[in-house]
């Protein structure tokens, strides 16, 4: 795929939106993993010095969207299947801990942050809003993760949200137009369930509703890639969550 046009940037806070630019790149594909980052390419076709670049790719590794290798520079991140797996399992473990947080945390400010987000994604219906669809998909789980109140928590969500490649199905989607209003209809809706679930303060629904948009990436990732669904089961049935939500419904049903 081809480099991606320069675009004029502003001079305030050039690091960041240096860093916005290529995450964005990286997400609809014109960075391809494993592509090297080379700092001199970027500052010229960006028409901006080195520093600020070098910032930015320090917060793109960061970020976990890419790693630098000692003596040869920055590449965009690879993932592998097993990787893949891993992460997709530390992501749940920590979304169902945010969610069952946030049900006793969250402010009603956070839940018109959710909403508002929400509303900002189902005006989103063309391949030119992959960009814009993506950055609100990250607001919506991050919003939830800061409703967690706990700081800790949240840092480790957003590591672990950025190592995880969404990339792949948005650029899945590029190069299948026909599906993204499947997928972006789908995915709103599993979006609009957990923010009612938050709403209603019920923590076995927020949980159920996670649970089962979690899975909805399960099967896309699993179809994108080609791994077996059935090894991304096994990995997940490991952590006992439906064991646990279970437990859950019994104390709820039968409080002490």
């Amino acid at each position: 795929m081809s480099a991606p046009h320069p675009v004029p940037l502003q001079k305030s806070s050039l690091r960041n939106e240096i860093f916005d630019f290529l995450s964005d790149q990286i997400v609809i594909g014109n960075y391809t993993p494993g592509q090297w980052l080379r700092q001199d390419e970027i500052a010229t076709q960006l028409g901006v010095s080195q520093t600020p670049v070098r910032e930015a790719l320090d917060l793109l590794v960061s970020a976990g969207l890419a790693e630098r290798l000692p003596y040869r520079g920055v590449r965009v991140i690879k993932v592998s299947q097993d990787e893949l797996i891993d992460i997709y399992v530390l992501r749940l473990v920590l979304e169902m801990a945010i969610v069952r947080l946030a049900i006793h945390n969250i402010s009603p400010e956070q839940q018109q942050r959710i909403h508002q987000i929400l509303e900002q994604i189902s005006e989103l219906h063309t391949l030119n809003d992959i960009s814009q669809h993506r950055r609100l998909n990250k607001q919506f789980h991050q919003t939830i993760a800061e409703a967690s109140g706990n700081k800790q928590l949240e840092a480790q969500y957003k590591m672990a949200a950025n190592r995880f490649p969404e990339w792949m199905l948005y650029d899945h989607i590029v190069r299948n137009p026909q599906i993204l209003e499947t997928i972006f209809s789908k995915e709103l809706l599993e979006h609009r369930a957990i923010a009612e679930a938050l709403a209603s303060g019920d923590s076995i629904l927020a949980l159920c509703r996670t649970l089962d948009h979690l899975h909805g990436l399960r099967e896309d990732f699993a179809h994108i890639t080609g791994i077996p669904v059935d090894t991304m089961k096994e990995k997940e049935s490991q952590l006992g969550i439906h064991q646990f939500i279970q437990a859950l419904k019994i104390g709820e049903n039968n409080p002490q």
